[in-house]
């Protein structure tokens, strides 16, 4: 009889950013919350959630010990409902409305720790930046299909690392 080995589980971090007094700004935070209630009660393993209103340097060492790491952030580009773009490695420090990049902090976890994760950056399309702590209609309807497209996917979550991504 031949002995089955169990599957090692991949270490996952979601991670939301964005600033949820700013109407649309909070995308990535609803995301993670909305998330994480739905990983719990499905039983999946190998998750962890993080928020915040901005990317640091400490978070290098927050992705140095996982498989896979997926930021999550509002979006004002021009794109349908969400996107999904790999992310890559950039020693350059971005300063726009959050102070570190996903790429700054993939390139500063390269350099720190020599791991480099698959690190993947999920836009979500919001409209408003208001002093408001609720998203708008269109900016929910959008979370929402990223919610969904995100659960199918994190039932086996190999399939993000195989899944072409186009890097941004």
């Amino acid at each position: 009889m031949i002995k089955k080995e169990p599957k090692p589980i991949m270490k996952v971090l979601l991670y939301g950013y964005g600033n949820p007094g700013r109407q649309d700004d909070g995308l990535g935070n609803k995301f993670i919350n909305r998330m994480q209630k739905w990983v719990n009660k499905e039983g999946l393993e190998g998750f962890e959630f993080d928020s915040n209103y901005q990317l640091n340097i400490e978070d290098a060492d927050a992705i140095s010990d996982k498989d896979l790491v997926i930021f999550i952030d509002a979006s004002k580009e021009d794109i349908q409902d969400f996107c999904i773009s790999k992310v890559t490695e950039s020693s350059k420090m971005s300063f726009t409305t959050h102070s570190a990049s996903p790429g700054y902090i993939l390139d500063l976890c390269k350099k720190l720790y020599d791991k480099s994760p698959v690190t993947l950056l999920l836009h979500i399309k919001g409209y408003e930046w208001n002093f408001k702590e609720e998203l708008t209609k269109k900016a929910e309807e959008n979370l929402e299909k990223a919610i969904n497209y995100f659960k199918e996917k994190l039932i086996n979550p190999i399939s993000l690392i195989q899944f072409e991504i186009p890097e941004f």
